[in-house]
């Protein structure tokens, strides 16, 4: 389980924490797990059904960012609660973007309680690049009252910048055989 920071140049209302991890890793999927503590205020968008959409990013929004070893390119993948979701490939930071293909669509399911929020994602292992990965979580959290909060692994800057390749800390290797 990683801590996922807040930009302090956007704090929450009611927000507390937030963690992110990898739950599993096969040929089929990488699923990913999100969760909020204090989500009271919580905005969780409509159910929309699955589907490629831009600007998710502008609600309540879970993202996660994948770099080959080596080199600038890197893959986003936007995932909302509404279900929708979208996956770009970046040539360089914020440079070259394009739609990724993915051979089906990401499943997600957001479970939230008076103060807990879990966001389980389950992303096709085969529409990701090759392993291993350098990787980054973030979230965009909107709660009542149009407060955003921005959360990374780590911010380097006075404004929140997910595309910042120091927010990609983790390391996302193939699955070993057992």
């Amino acid at each position: 389980m990683s801590d996922l920071i807040c930009h302090p140049a956007h704090p929450p209302v009611l927000v507390r924490s937030m963690e992110a991890r990898v739950i599993g890793l096969d040929q089929s999927w990488l699923r990913v797990r999100w969760r909020i503590l204090g989500a009271g205020k919580l905005v969780v968008p409509a159910f929309a059904g699955k589907g490629r959409a831009d600007g998710l990013w502008n609600t309540t929004c879970f993202e996660l960012f994948l770099q080959p070893p080596g080199g600038q390119p890197y893959v986003e993948i936007n995932l909302s609660p509404s279900e929708r979701w979208n996956a770009y490939d970046f040539t360089a930071r914020r440079e070259g973007m394009s739609e990724r293909p993915m051979p089906r669509e990401p499943e997600c399911t957001m479970r939230k309680g008076s103060d807990i929020a879990i966001f389980d994602a389950a992303i096709p292992a085969a529409g990701l690049p090759d392993l291993p990965l350098a990787m980054g979580f973030t979230a965009v959290i909107e709660e009542e009252g149009g407060v955003r909060s921005f959360w990374a692994l780590s911010h380097s800057g006075e404004a929140p910048d997910f595309h910042d390749p120091a927010c990609f800390t983790l390391a996302l290797a193939a699955p070993t055989a057992s």
